[in-house]
């Protein structure tokens, strides 16, 4: 697994890296049969006003999970996180082996632009960007997509339209799909 630690506000320290890497290398195990490709986790750690905010993406391939958790102590933040991280895996476990049997995985390049400034004025701005390189897949792959993910939203490249598609999780429990129109 490849891990690239970025810190705001700490100094990543051998041991808080090396306790980071011992943590993450627990959800690799549920990857092995499958991949053949490397893992990468972007881990962002992150001290505000007392709070040590833990950042988590990993990357296989065409998957990607997220996980994010504060407390006040930087440890218990990373250990929060995995375990997230590893409750999503389990849930979706058998979701994802049988697509992962049915279709394989695809390369799929993400790159997660992250940007935080707290700026203070009346109107609102863009703070935050994200860019991603999109692969086709059917709705059922966006719908596992945008739960792995935790979102309430999903974009993403149709492949019976070949459009650019909006998935939605809506109050009732339910998934809406907004689609361009002519």
């Amino acid at each position: 697994m490849k891990i690239n630690i970025r810190s705001k506000n700490i100094e990543v320290t051998p041991t808080l890296q090396e306790y980071v890497e011992k943590r993450l290398s627990k959800i690799e195990k549920y990857f092995e049969k499958y991949i053949n490709s490397e893992i990468e986790a972007q881990v962002t750690l992150n001290v505000a006003k007392g709070d040590h905010i833990v950042e988590v993406t990993v990357s296989v391939d065409s998957l990607l999970l997220r996980g994010e958790e504060t407390t006040d102590d930087m440890y218990a933040s990373i250990d929060l996180v995995v375990d997230k991280l590893e409750r999503q895996m389990h849930k979706y476990k058998t979701k994802i082996n049988r697509k992962l049997r049915q279709s394989g995985i695809k390369d799929l390049n993400v790159q997660l632009d992250k940007q935080h400034e707290e700026e203070k004025e009346d109107e609102p701005k863009v703070v935050k960007t994200k860019r991603f390189v999109m692969k086709p897949m059917y709705v059922e792959e966006a719908i596992l997509q945008m739960n792995l993910l935790g979102h309430d939203f999903f974009v993403f490249h149709n492949a019976e339209t070949e459009e650019i598609n909006v998935l939605y999780k809506r109050k009732d429990g339910n998934y809406g799909l907004i689609e361009p129109s002519e």
